[in-house]
């Protein structure tokens, strides 16, 4: 039975296995890329439910511009087409949206809607989605590098000062609390330079299911396994 007084604060999701639930089911990949999406509300509703805090989601990494171009193309006319229709319903529920990544290189319509959504639901207080667009871990961390880097020149903060506190405060997650615990669909079992910061410590759990299966049941599934385990960050056994 699920401990409610023991729900991680931040749960990460690396949402994998779209294009596998379409060609199994002999169908174009972009359509396993909406049952993806379809698969979110689930989600949702359970995280916030249980008391999940903040929830992070790999939708779109800075190494999907690698795939083909028609598939990519679909991805950003889904992207949009989500943000533009559940975005009012997520705000009634009190949803608050967010965006880490680097959306500079997406198209002056994808980004407009976006800020819409980010903007609709800045003063909600209810479960926190992270959406990871154009995102990558090494990205991220250089972006934070250059930043930091500008600051010292500019006299704005001293390069001795600097400590893991000062750079987090450069993150796209900046205010954020690190990762709790990490999930990945499909059978794949390794984070894709997902978070590679904030889940330095965070529990890692990989389910075979396929993301557009992925239900509420098997969220709670992962925390329950996570609420069995020992967190020692770096201590000792029973420390």
């Amino acid at each position: 039975m699920l401990n409610i007084s023991n729900v991680p604060t931040h749960i990460a999701i690396i949402m994998d296995g779209n294009g596998r639930w379409a060609k199994k089911r002999f169908l174009p990949r972009a359509l396993g890329h909406k049952a993806g999406v379809d698969a979110l509300r689930d989600v949702f509703t359970t995280a916030e439910n249980i008391g999940v805090k903040y929830l992070t989601l790999y939708a779109f990494s800075t190494e999907n511009w690698n795939r083909p171009q028609d598939e990519v193309i679909a991805l950003m006319k889904l992207l949009a087409e989500y943000l533009g229709k559940e975005t009012k319903k997520l705000h009634r529920n009190n949803v608050k949206i967010n965006v880490i990544g680097d959306v500079s290189r997406f198209s002056v319509k994808l980004q407009a809607e976006i800020i819409s959504a980010i903007e609709l639901t800045k003063l909600n207080d209810g479960l926190f989605v992270n959406i990871a667009l154009n995102y990558g871990g090494r990205d991220e961390l250089v972006r934070a590098v250059k930043k930091i880097s500008n600051d010292v020149k500019e006299d704005k903060l001293e390069a001795q000062n600097i400590t893991e506190k000062i750079l987090s405060n450069y993150l796209d997650t900046s205010g954020m609390p690190d990762v709790d615990l990490l999930i990945r669909t499909s059978g794949e079992y390794r984070i894709s330079n997902f978070l590679i910061w904030q889940a330095a410590y965070a529990e890692l759990w990989f389910t075979d299911v396929l993301w557009p299966d992925f239900k509420g049941a098997h969220l709670i599934d992962a925390i329950s396994d996570y609420q069995n385990r020992e967190r020692r960050f770096g201590k000792s056994e029973g420390e």
